[in-house]
């Protein structure tokens, strides 16, 4: 079955400081950060694989640079967060299970070459970062399985960061689709996963990668970051 991906690039991304949207800002190998996620996931599971992504915020830069993609459009894209970008992007990708990305994250193409065996098995998972846990960030916390318990920015004692890149099984795919419907407009997607964990018995597993880099780029040091891996 053709693997389902989703680039959530439908924000204004304004605390970057630029004009365009953030996924199309160039990093110092000379490619966009999209770019280099397209690449990255070619790399990984081939040409086959299906990329939708979800526009907003000056759409048409986007589907000019890359227009051999599939696109979703978010109108309220300057109303709504990602839990409503990514609601949408699901209900385009049938019944699989969906691997899926913040637009803005610059990372290691190994960090897919992880997942691979976890996509095999339909399991939903988190890619995690344990060596760092920064308050502006998404946390986490785990329970006695070791499957994730919480993930948001207000986690308290969380062990480690999530780092934009996460898969839902089809098994999972719309308990948390019910749940992104209910969230409010400004939550995070990651609001519908901590609901689907508590009322629906999603099991979410933790992918660590710490040994590997992925930087979600907002400001301008982060992008200083990103480039030093590149």
């Amino acid at each position: 079955m053709t693997l389902q991906t989703i680039i959530l690039a439908a924000g204004m991304g304004s605390r970057l400081g630029r004009s365009l949207p953030k996924p199309l800002t160039e990093l110092n190998d000379g490619r966009s950060i999209m770019q280099q996620q397209h690449d990255n996931i070619h790399a990984a599971f081939g040409d086959d694989v299906r990329i939708t992504t979800i526009v907003g915020y000056r759409a048409e830069t986007i589907i000019e640079a890359f227009p051999d993609v599939n696109y979703v459009h978010n109108e309220r894209y300057d109303q709504t967060n990602t839990s409503k970008s990514l609601l949408r992007g699901l209900a385009a990708t049938g019944r699989s299970g969906v691997l899926w990305m913040n637009g803005d994250v610059v990372f290691d193409p190994r960090i897919l070459g992880r997942a691979i065996a976890l996509i095999e098995r339909d399991q939903s998972f988190v890619t995690v970062n344990t060596a760092k846990v920064s308050d502006e960030e998404v946390k986490y916390t785990v329970d006695a399985e070791g499957y994730i318990k919480e993930l948001s920015k207000t986690v308290k004692g969380g062990i480690g960061e999530a780092v934009g890149i996460n898969y839902i099984s089809s098994r999972d795919k719309q308990a948390f689709m019910r749940q992104l419907q209910r969230v409010d407009d400004q939550d995070y997607f990651e609001r519908g996963l901590e609901l689907a964990i508590v009322e629906n018995g999603l099991l979410l597993e933790p992918m660590d990668i710490s040994d590997l880099y992925a930087v979600e780029v907002d400001f301008a040091e982060d992008l200083e970051r990103a480039n030093l891996f590149v």
